[in-house]
C-alpha cells in the first residue's frame, strides 16, 4: 500500500493583516512591531523555509515549503495546514511525529511571538494542544489495508464517505483518505474544510467549558453566606480578575462570527466539495446556531460577575463607612480628654505626671484603634443574593 500524504492543521482567528505581517516575517525576517531581531532571526532559520507563494482560493494564502519535505499553507483566516510527502507506511507513525515536531516546536512557537504584542489570549486558552486530526492519503488501497490502519490507530470506525473521487474512513484521531484518481487538490480542500469545521466546533466547546469553570469560581466567591472584612478586597481581586477572563474571551467569541459564513460561501462555491457538502453542509448551520448560543452564554456570565462584582462593591463600602467611625470615636476622645485638661488647668504646665498622662492617652487612642480595627476586619458581612435552582448547559 503506498501512502502519499499526511496532512495536519489547526486554525485561530486571523486576518489579511495578520497574514501580511507572517508572509514580510517569512520572506525578509522583519517585523514593523518593537520585536527582537535576534529571535526572529533564530525562529526564521527554525523553519528552514523553501519556496513561498502567496495566492488567492476564495481567501488569500500564503504557502512555503521546507528542507524537511513539509508543505505549510496558511490562509487570511488563520487556518493552518500542514503535509509531509511521501509516506511510507513503515515509518508512517514516525512520519506524523516528524509533522507535529515541526507545528508544536516551530512554526507554533514563530508565529506566537509575532503576535506577542496587543490583547493577549486568555491564559485559559494558552498552551492547548490539538494538533489532531491526522489525515492520512492513501492511493488505491483496498478496504482491507484500510481497515487494517484504523485497527492500528483508533480501533473504531465513527463514519465512512465514499464517492468517486475517493473514500474516507474516520477514526477518532484519524482520517484515512483512500484516493481513487491521480490528483489530490479536492482531497486537500476536503482536508482544509474538516480542520477549519473541528477546529471551530472544538474552539466552540472550550469556551463552553470555561464558562461552566468561570462560573463556578464566582459561585465559590459569593456562596459565602457571611464575610469577614479582610477578606472582601480578596474577594473583589479575583472578582475582577474574572470580569477580565470575560472580557478577553467574550471579544475572542465575537470575532469568530466573522468567520463562518464566508468559509460556508467558499465552500459550497466549490464543485469539488460538492458531494461532501451533500451529507455534511448542514454543519455550517449547526455552527452557526452553536456559536450564537455560546454568545449567548457569555452574555449571562459577563452579567453574573458584574452583579457579584457590584455586591462586593458595596460590602467593600461598607466596611470602609465602619472604619470612618471608628476613626470618629478615636478623634472624639482624644478631642474630650483635651477639652478636660484645659478644663482643669488653668495654665499649662510641664510635668512629669502630665508626660505620663499625654503617653497614657496615646495608648488608650492607640490601642482603641487596634480593637476598632480588629473588630472591623474580622466583622462578618452578609452577602445577599437571589439564588437559582441551576439548569444543565
Amino acid at each position: 500500500m503506498n501512502i502519499s500524504n499526511v496532512y495536519i492543521g489547526g486554525w485561530f482567528q486571523r486576518t489579511m493583516l495578520q497574514l501580511s505581517e507572517i508572509y514580510d516575517f517569512l520572506r525578509e525576517c522583519k517585523s514593523q512591531l518593537n520585536l527582537e531581531q535576534e529571535k526572529l532571526n533564530e525562529y526564521h532559520r527554525q523553519l528552514e523555509i523553501g519556496k513561498i507563494d502567496y495566492g488567492v482560493a476564495g481567501v488569500e494564502y500564503l504557502e512555503f515549503t521546507t528542507a524537511l519535505n513539509i508543505r505549510v499553507k496558511i490562509f487570511e483566516d488563520g487556518l493552518i495546514t500542514l503535509n509531509n510527502h511521501a509516506v511510507k507506511e513503515e515509518t508512517l507513525f514516525a512520519d506524523i511525529t516528524h509533522l507535529t515536531d515541526y507545528y508544536e516546536k516551530r512554526l507554533s512557537p514563530a508565529i506566537s511571538y509575532l503576535f506577542s504584542l496587543g490583547a493577549p489570549v486568555p491564559k485559559e486558552l494558552a498552551n492547548i494542544e490539538t494538533i489532531y486530526p491526522y489525515f492520512v492519503i492513501c492511493d488505491k488501497a483496498s478496504d482491507a489495508e484500510i481497515n487494517g490502519l484504523l485497527s492500528r490507530t483508533d480501533k473504531s470506525k465513527y463514519f465512512e464517505f465514499k464517492n468517486k473521487k475517493y473514500d474516507v474512513v474516520r477514526g477518532d484521531k484519524y482520517y484515512f483518505i483512500n484516493n481513487k484518481t491521480q490528483t489530490v487538490s479536492n482531497i486537500e480542500r476536503y482536508i482544509e474544510e474538516q480542520i477549519f469545521i473541528r477546529e471551530f466546533k472544538g474552539q466552540l466547546h472550550r469556551y463552553l467549558n470555561m464558562h461552566r469553570i468561570i462560573w463556578e469560581k464566582i459561585d465559590t466567591v459569593k456562596e459565602n453566606v457571611n464575610v469577614k472584612g479582610v477578606d472582601i478586597v480578596k474577594f473583589t481581586s479575583k472578582l475582577d480578575g474574572y470580569a477580565k477572563t470575560i472580557n478577553l474571551i467574550s471579544g475572542r467569541i465575537n470575532q469568530m462570527n466573522s468567520y463562518l459564513p464566508t468559509r460556508e460561501r467558499i465552500a459550497k462555491n466549490d464543485p469539488e466539495l460538492s458531494e461532501f457538502l451533500a451529507i455534511s453542509g448542514y454543519r455550517y448551520e449547526t455552527l452557526k446556531d452553536t456559536l450564537e448560543y455560546i454568545k449567548q452564554i457569555w452574555v449571562m456570565t459577563k452579567e453574573y460577575v458584574n452583579s457579584a462584582q457590584k455586591l462586593f462593591s458595596g460590602l467593600k463600602q461598607d466596611v470602609t463607612s465602619s472604619s470612618v467611625d471608628s476613626l470618629t470615636i478615636v478623634t472624639s476622645m482624644s478631642a474630650g480628654a483635651s477639652v478636660i485638661s484645659l478644663l482643669t488647668n488653668s495654665q499649662p504646665e510641664f510635668t512629669l505626671f502630665g508626660v505620663f498622662y499625654f503617653f497614657v492617652l496615646a495608648f488608650l487612642g492607640w490601642g482603641t484603634t487596634k480593637v476598632l480595627s480588629f473588630i472591623g476586619k474580622n466583622k462578618k458581612y452578609d452577602v445577599s443574593d437571589v439564588e437559582y435552582e441551576k439548569d444543565i448547559k
